[in-house]
């Protein structure tokens, strides 16, 4: 665990960042080798058919990981301020939410599947591959819903080392399980999905065997876990806002996808491809701004706001130089990259279309993640909610089918980074009226000496 109310701001949130960074690009690898090797060893069609699953996923998951993000803030804010008996019990009610809401994400995921499909216009020769591929991905909620909860607990303690060594080994048997199922058992996409959820289900109850033998914090424990309602009402008020923006950017991109599917098999393929690509470069962006938000809950609950402003401004410069850094390796490698996924060269043109002028515009993207970082960690998440639905619902999904309309599908990507300037403007003006400020959840209270020495003796570094 790592306390960031003390130190070099730039330094600390670089050290906390890219360890989050490397174990999200690992997690990342999940999406991008099932996608690799559906798409060289089993067709574009099946290619077509796991893209078209993952925006339906995503909205299955993102309320509960949203108000789950809720809990992470309370563990830090809490954590900053010595509280430790509070953080034990934000970590046993968070778990024990996650369980209870894995069950109902299997249930709905696996019973309305293939009306979910039919309602967005996906082609008849793809949705049954795609069915099958997502009941089978829902079977294993439990087991994702696990270690990213566990993930995001330790990260709220200033952790991010741990998780990420959990996902480099958890993508490496994924990987292997994906090989075996598909290329020697021959199970198609099916073997794809239960790769998948063996992985990640290892990942979990390794992590737990671990914590419970050497963490001084986390004892899962399924006898001696108790939920508290105080602070399941103080992270669901913190977490609900981001768990609905969460949600309507889910519900938007199965809009978008509703409009690139009517462009084909060819389009929907490039589109699955480019978007694993685009969220392998969207990473550094999105970690700053976690790595900011923890640093932001810790400084805060510690009542130190001069060190909030310091660590905004070195999240931006950082974030913004490896964003143009990652512009340039995609502009010039995008078709590269798109014939990893697939050799058929009308999916890679297409793609590659969508990175030239998609990733043109991360700069613009990197900086409205780390000003929404800042609100975030404040616990203000309700602005930072709005302002996404409006950038996506008012501007980018009306503008996709509007440009699509006279465009093509080339109107679908500019909108992108339209929507992506309008939501820049607004958060930062929020950002310089400072009224997130006011919405801290705990404040700062000096603990027992006895027990701060001993739990900092005791806790990993």
């Amino acid at each position: 665990m790592k306390d960031l109310t003390k130190g070099q701001e730039s330094r600390l949130i670089l050290n906390f960042a890219l360890p989050m960074l490397l174990g999200n690009v690992f997690q990342q690898l999940y999406n991008i080798v099932d996608s690799v090797i559906v798409g060289n060893f089993i067709g574009k069609e099946a290619l077509a058919a796991v893209g078209a699953s993952f925006p339906i996923i995503f909205t299955l998951i993102s309320l509960i990981i949203g108000i789950a993000f809720g809990t992470t803030i309370v563990i830090a804010q809490y954590f900053g301020a010595k509280d430790i008996a509070n953080v034990r019990k934000a970590i046993d009610t968070l778990y024990i939410f996650l369980f209870f809401t894995s069950i109902i994400v299997t249930v709905v995921g696996i019973r309305f599947s293939e009306p979910i499909f039919r309602l967005l216009r996906l082609p008849e020769e793809i949705l049954p591959q795609a069915k099958s591929y997502m009941n089978v991905y829902m079977l294993g909620a439990i087991a994702f819903f696990g270690f990213n909860g566990t993930s995001a607990i330790l990260r709220g303690l200033g952790d991010s080392k741990t998780p990420m060594y959990f996902l480099i080994i958890s993508t490496f048997f994924n990987i292997g399980f994906d090989l075996l199922f598909v290329l020697v058992f021959k199970w198609g996409i099916v073997g794809v999905a239960v790769a998948t959820i063996i992985a990640q289900g290892g990942a979990f109850l390794t992590a737990v065997i671990y914590l419970n033998k050497y963490h001084q914090v986390i004892q899962v424990s399924v006898f001696r876990m108790k939920f508290d309602r105080d602070i399941f009402l103080k992270s669901f008020r913190i977490g609900l806002p981001t768990g609905f923006q969460h949600t309507f950017v889910a519900l938007g991109r199965m809009a978008l996808l509703g409009i690139v599917n009517t462009f084909g098999t060819d389009v929907i393929a490039a589109y699955s491809v480019a978007g694993r690509i685009d969220s392998i470069a969207a990473l550094p962006a999105m970690n700053f701004s976690a790595a900011l938000a923890t640093f932001v809950g810790q400084n805060l609950g510690a009542n130190k706001p001069l060190r909030v402003r310091a660590g905004f401004h070195a999240t931006l410069w950082m974030s913004s130089l490896i964003s143009l850094t990652v512009t340039v390796l995609v502009l010039f490698f995008g078709e590269f990259f798109m014939s990893l996924f697939t050799p058929d060269p009308e999916v890679i043109r297409i793609g590659r279309e969508y990175l030239v002028i998609v990733s043109s515009f991360y700069l613009i993207f990197s900086a409205l993640f780390t000003t929404s970082g800042v609100m975030r960690g404040a616990g203000d998440t309700l602005v930072p909610m709005f302002i996404t639905l409006f950038s996506l619902w008012i501007v980018r999904i009306p503008l996709s089918y509007l440009l699509s309309r006279s465009m093509g599908e080339t109107g679908i990507w500019w909108a992108i980074p339209i929507g992506w300037s309008m939501g820049l403007t607004i958060s930062y003006a929020y950002y310089l009226t400072g009224r997130w400020k006011k919405k801290v959840v705990v404040k700062y209270q000096q603990p027992e000496t006895e027990e701060i020495q001993s739990f900092t003796a005791k806790a990993p570094s």
